[in-house]
């Protein structure tokens, strides 16, 4: 683009003497360009300031990897197992990119593996039973694990007369130690599973009797124990057919596949307006004839 820039300067310079193609407009070219190039320029800068976030969250997951392979150091004395944790790299990586069509978006991967999309997370807590959706939003990290917190601070500021939560399911994509702990301290109790559950496990591990219960439990570990008794497999069994049913009748009955609208605060208002009609349709269905 400077190139053609260094080019229409010297055409413009010799407009009298030169050849200049029929309905072409030097300065209209020029604007053009010199537009470009300054949306090019704020890309970088935005591209370089994202950089920096995220290399200070990462630096700051890496620290806490560190220190938590310490600590189990200093009380085992043994070394621990695995990889240490790499530290994370400083400044914009090749992959990083900016939409500028809706620059609010994020470059996430797709369901399915493939190819990425520029994409939002959009987020809904259902209530098991109802299938009604008590609490939603639209965020731009394609991580989970961040988004649990969030939530439970919406589900938190509900009207009373709707009731307290007294369990949360989630999936392996929101388990982190700091999330099972948020859930204590608000009073629910978590069923986040801790990895991908095979979809036809052995009879025999379907059936098995749940482990004793371990002797001063960390949240972790006592959850980890609930989730292997029957009573914990039985309870946690509900998340696929709780949130998983409401996302796909958004998808393929109501047809919302992607966002209309650009722009995040513009992308959690359909957000909403969508699942108030899921609202809608799903108390049709379940008022008395």
């Amino acid at each position: 683009m400077q190139a053609e820039v260094a080019e229409l300067m010297a055409k413009a310079e010799a407009a009298d003497a030169a050849d200049i193609p029929d309905g072409m407009s030097i300065p209209d070219e020029l604007a053009r360009r010199e537009e470009r190039l300054r949306k090019i320029a704020e890309a970088r800068t935005k591209i370089e300031a994202r950089a920096k976030e995220r290399h200070a969250r990462e630096m700051a997951e890496y620290e806490a990897k560190l220190a938590a392979r310490d600590a189990k150091h200093a009380a085992t004395g043994k070394k621990p197992g695995g990889k240490p944790p790499q530290p994370p790299t400083e400044g914009p990586l090749p992959s990083d990119q900016i939409n500028l069509t809706d620059e609010d978006s994020r470059v996430m991967p797709v369901a399915g593996g493939g190819f990425e999309e520029q994409c939002y997370n959009a987020q809904a807590a259902v209530a098991a039973g109802s299938l009604l959706v008590v609490a939603v939003d639209v965020v731009q990290a394609p991580n989970d694990k961040q988004q649990l917190a969030p939530m439970l601070g919406k589900i938190g500021a509900l009207p009373e007369g709707l009731g307290d939560p007294e369990t949360l399911l989630a999936d392996t994509g929101y388990f982190s130690a700091a999330n099972v702990e948020t859930c204590e301290k608000a009073g629910i109790e978590p069923l986040i599973a801790m990895g991908r559950q095979p979809h036809h496990p052995p009879l025999a591990e379907r059936f098995e009797q749940a482990p004793p219960a371990p002797e001063n439990p960390t949240p972790v570990e006592a959850m980890a124990h609930r989730l292997k008794t029957p009573e914990g497999r039985k309870v946690y069994a509900l998340r696929k057919q709780t949130p998983e049913p409401v996302f796909g009748i958004i998808k393929a009955v109501l047809g919302f596949r992607q966002f209309s609208l650009r722009g995040l605060d513009k992308v959690r208002a359909e957000w909403s307006l969508v699942t108030m009609a899921w609202n809608m349709k799903r108390m049709f269905a379940l008022s008395p004839a």
